[in-house]
C-alpha cells in the first residue's frame, strides 16, 4: 500500500510517499532530510500528536494547557475528556501539572500561561 503525506517534522512541509506492508513503512521517498524519514515511520506504526486545550479553574477562568509530550493519537479523545474533567485551582505558573500521566500515556498535562 502506499499513502502519501505532508511532513510536519520541520517547516520545509515535505510531500512524503510512503511504501506501507504489514503496518510498516518500507520506503520513505520525497524527504529532503532524515525528520521527513523518520516522521512518515512514526505515522503509518504509532501516530502521536499534541495536545492543547484549556482547563475552566475554580474561579471560571479558562487556562490553556497542554501535554508535555505527543500522546497516541487513539488517546486523544480520552485525553480531552480527562484534562476537561480536571480541577484546577488558581494560581498556576507555566508549567505548573494540571494532570499527571493523563489517560496512563506516560505523560503530563502542563499550564502553558501564568494564570492568578
Amino acid at each position: 500500500m502506499t499513502r502519501n503525506m505532508i511532513c510536519i517534522g520541520c517547516p520545509m512541509g515535505c510531500e512524503l510517499t510512503v511504501e506501507v506492508e504489514d503496518g510498516k513503512a518500507v520506503s520513505v521517498t520525497g524527504n529532503t532530510c532524515g525528520i521527513g524519514k523518520k516522521y512518515a515511520e512514526s505515522e503509518v506504526s504509532s501516530p502521536t500528536r499534541m495536545v492543547t486545550t484549556t482547563i475552566i479553574s475554580d474561579k471560571g477562568i479558562p487556562v490553556p494547557v497542554k501535554t508535555r509530550s505527543a500522546v497516541p493519537k487513539d488517546k486523544i479523545f480520552d485525553v480531552v475528556n480527562s484534562i476537561k474533567s480536571a480541577e484546577l485551582k488558581l494560581p498556576v505558573k507555566i508549567g505548573d501539572i494540571a494532570v499527571r500521566n493523563v489517560c496512563g500515556t506516560g505523560t503530563d498535562v502542563v499550564v502553558t500561561k501564568d494564570t492568578v
